[in-house]
């Protein structure tokens, strides 16, 4: 049976982490994708590089394949970051990266009608001793499990979400709105782009999970959360997570990332 880990010692744990980085996670991780039951591309694309400390899925979008070729450009670049001497250096780098694509995407778009209002989402994860950014665009996400506790890290940017922040439908009305496909940011589509991000700390026995709205809109929350609760090796859970999705309808392409602390 799985043991928490006391308050206090929890408390202290964090407190040398923020002081002196003495315990550094040693991250597992495992990818999936899929193209799902009804689709015949695949248009989402992963990365996990836990050598340098960087996960990312990209969910691509736009006609004539310029959805995979968006989402492929940006995992192509964010292969090439290198490590850094420091977190913020790192964070930057990445980021960087990241406004240099939207850039190359946004001028192809423009000079090539195949490409065309292309673009793509994007979730990463760069941990750095125990220290760990998401930065997002769009409706891909990151979910942190916990204690027993599933907690999503982003907040989509999407129509839906923005009439539910709004109060103008309720949260349980997401799936079946008919806009439920429209993303307000992303990789590609605006000139100007401006990645939310969040940080935390990193503690034993935590495991984050990044993936595209295929996997988040066939698999409720607190399925999930039941999922990631189960004592597994985590190429298994992957395994177990891939199933779980491919049991429902699975309309969209499904790809995630599954990390343990």
């Amino acid at each position: 049976m799985r043991s928490v880990m006391p308050t206090a010692g929890r408390e202290k744990l964090m407190n040398n982490a923020q002081q002196s980085s003495l315990w550094t996670p040693a991250i597992r991780s495992a990818k999936r994708t899929s193209c799902g039951k009804v689709r015949s591309i695949n248009e989402d694309r992963i990365l996990a590089r836990p050598e340098i400390g960087l996960w990312a899925v990209a969910d691509g979008m736009g006609g004539h394949r310029a959805g995979d070729y968006a989402a492929q450009r940006l995992v192509d670049a964010l292969d090439h970051v290198t490590p850094h001497a420091s977190a913020f250096t790192y964070l930057n780098a990445t980021l960087e990266t990241i406004r240099g694509v939207n850039a190359a995407l946004v001028d192809e778009s423009a000079r090539n009608p195949q490409r065309k209002g292309m673009g793509t989402t994007l979730v990463a994860l760069l941990v750095y001793d125990a220290h760990v950014a998401c930065i997002w665009a769009g409706d891909s996400r990151a979910y942190r499990w916990r204690d027993g506790t599933l907690e999503q890290l982003t907040t989509d940017h999407s129509l839906v979400q923005a009439l539910i922040d709004h109060g103008e439908i309720d949260a349980h009305e997401r799936q079946r709105h008919p806009q439920s496909h429209v993303i307000t940011k992303a990789i590609g589509v605006f000139p100007d782009l401006e990645l939310d991000k969040t940080f935390s700390m990193i503690l034993p026995g935590d495991k984050f999970l990044i993936c595209s709205d295929g996997l988040s809109n066939c698999i409720p929350d607190e399925v999930l959360a039941d999922e990631l609760a189960v004592p597994m090796e985590v190429s298994l859970q992957a395994d177990a997570l891939l199933h779980t999705a491919m049991e429902t309808k699975a309309a969209d392409n499904i790809s995630f990332v599954l990390l343990h602390a």
